[in-house]
């Protein structure tokens, strides 16, 4: 039976890694994320509350108007000497008040807490928007290396059902032995069970890029060819540390909140200190009835303007303690400022050489990659000639393939360690996307390049077309009994039989003599 000829290699490859017609870019998912994903939405209204309960501290400085109106009825019971009797009338009064603080230490502390929890705010919704940069970036860089390796395992399959092929054929002719087409079939067995797994692993890589930026079945655009990653700059690990203490959010987190720990001190300390407010006033009374001194109506108008003071004695020791308390959250705030300065510090240098070390293993895996391919055409002649055998040539097969993935991710994990490194600095921003943007494939050519992938030689064509030509003129021709496979007999092995073991017999035991006297 004629075997079916397989597709080449190249084109099978095209096929499996061609670009989809509607492809998203990296700025285009990140944005469709910012309008849907409800992490960065709760991050945002907690900003606007933030910024909403900052504001109400600076009503503690401003003058407070109030407006009061009341309708009262009074009984009176009169009892002299002369004798007694009630009567009673209604009281109508309206009037409105206003006082304006003029000396208020507390409120005036609490009014500058309030703008830095303002810019604390601030420095926490920053935090989100970078983080979600990352997730976004993330999530569409785990597509891409889950694509790419669904790509290679099935361009590596194809690659390996061509040797099993051929080594179908060869046993067929007899220049092979049942082993090769045993190992090239386990091969192939071990292959189908990595593409059903990295078809696994893209569809759910697919579902978490999805649920985060809302577009069922995206797709994002791959690497361009050739790829040229985005250069590290500055090249100085001590300026990007300088630069993260500086801007970093959670340093700036920090550092406000030993700010508001220091105002929280001059508040409780303002609990000794006097306050001054001026006063501010207009009330009308109406009395139709009279009042409990006058019988006949009367309507009372008074303006009143004036100052209050207020000066603490004494507060059974509350104020002592609570200076004493805020001091010690003040000396909490200072240490977790210093942490987190430190903290900071060590990410962005561990940011700075994995980014370092990851562009170093791009450019081994590149040299890896053609150093595979080469010994692939080796054991493939080697194969040819007689000196290597099948395994040889599928354990170089998936050397290469194996480098291929692991060259890919080493992409990924580079273009994706230059964004960790300025969230690392507190710099990234929605600014930093499209230089990582511009390396996709916006021209429909992918990074994994399909005429790079292990093709059969041409000297590799010609023997197995050979093969297949001496394999048809063996069918042609008829038949002949096999020849009888002469009967060995078995060598005969003399019986071990050896003497017994000769056991020494123990010396006998020393005579103990009694001590003479």
């Amino acid at each position: 039976m004629r075997l079916p000829r397989l597709l080449p290699l190249t084109a099978a490859l095209a096929l499996v890694l061609a670009l989809p017609a509607h492809a998203q870019s990296l700025v285009e998912l990140y944005r469709s994320a910012q309008g849907y994903d409800a992490t960065y939405q709760a991050a945002r209204s907690q900003y606007d509350a933030s910024v909403a309960r900052a504001a109400q501290a600076k009503a503690g400085i401003l003058p407070s108007v109030g407006l009061s109106g009341g309708v009262s009825r009074t009984e009176l019971e009169v009892d002299t000497s002369a004798g007694g009797g009630s009567r009673g009338f209604n009281t109508q009064s309206a009037g409105i008040n206003a006082t304006q603080p003029l000396y208020r230490p507390a409120n005036w502390a609490t009014y500058e807490q309030g703008k830095r929890q303002a810019e604390i705010a601030q420095a926490v919704l920053t935090t989100a928007e970078q983080d979600l940069v990352i997730r976004v970036s993330q999530a569409y860089f785990d597509v891409l290396g889950a694509s790419d390796s669904l790509a290679l395992v099935r361009a590596q399959k194809i690659a390996v059902s061509e040797q099993l092929a051929s080594a179908k054929r060869n046993f067929e002719v007899g220049t092979s032995t049942i082993t090769d087409s045993r190992e090239a079939q386990a091969r192939y067995d071990l292959v189908v069970a990595q593409e059903i797994a990295a078809q696994n692993d893209l569809q759910v890589k697919k579902l978490a890029l999805d649920q985060l930026v809302g577009q069922p079945g995206s797709t994002p655009l791959a690497l361009a060819t050739p790829v040229t990653l985005p250069a590290l700059l500055p090249a100085d690990m001590n300026m990007w540390v300088n630069q993260a203490i500086e801007v970093h959010p959670a340093i700036r987190q920090a550092r406000l909140g030993l700010d508001v720990a220091r105002l929280e001190v001059e508040k409780a300390e303002a609990g000794n200190k006097p306050t001054i407010d001026a006063t501010l006033g207009y009330n009308v009374s109406n009395n139709p009835q009279g009042t409990s001194t006058t019988t006949g109506q009367s309507r009372i108008k008074a303006a009143t303007v004036g100052v209050s003071l207020s000066m603490p004695l004494f507060a059974g020791f509350a104020i002592e303690n609570r200076i004493k308390e805020t001091l010690a959250l003040e000396y909490q705030s200072r240490s977790v400022l210093e942490s987190t300065r430190r903290s900071v510090t060590q990410a962005v240098r561990a940011a700075y050489l994995g980014l370092e070390s990851g562009a170093g293993q791009v450019k081994a895996l590149e040299a890896a990659e053609s150093s595979s391919q080469s010994a692939l055409d080796a054991n493939r002649l080697g194969y040819q000639v007689g000196v290597r055998i099948n395994i040889d040539v599928l354990n170089s097969q998936s050397q290469l393939f194996q480098t291929k993935r692991d060259l890919a991710l080493a992409r990924y994990n580079v273009l994706l360690g230059n964004l960790r490194l300025r969230q690392a600095s507190g710099t990234l921003t929605e600014s930093d996307l499209p230089a990582i943007n511009a390396t996709l494939a916006t021209d429909g050519k992918p990074a994994v390049d399909a005429t790079a992938s292990p093709a059969q030689p041409p000297q590799q064509r010609q023997q197995d077309q050979q093969l297949e030509r001496q394999r048809q003129q063996q069918t042609t021709q008829p038949q002949r009994a096999p020849t009888p496979i002469p009967v060995i007999p078995p060598v005969p092995v003399p019986q071990f039989n050896p003497p017994p073991p000769n056991i020494p017999v123990p010396p006998p035991p020393p005579v103990i003599l009694p001590p003479t006297r």
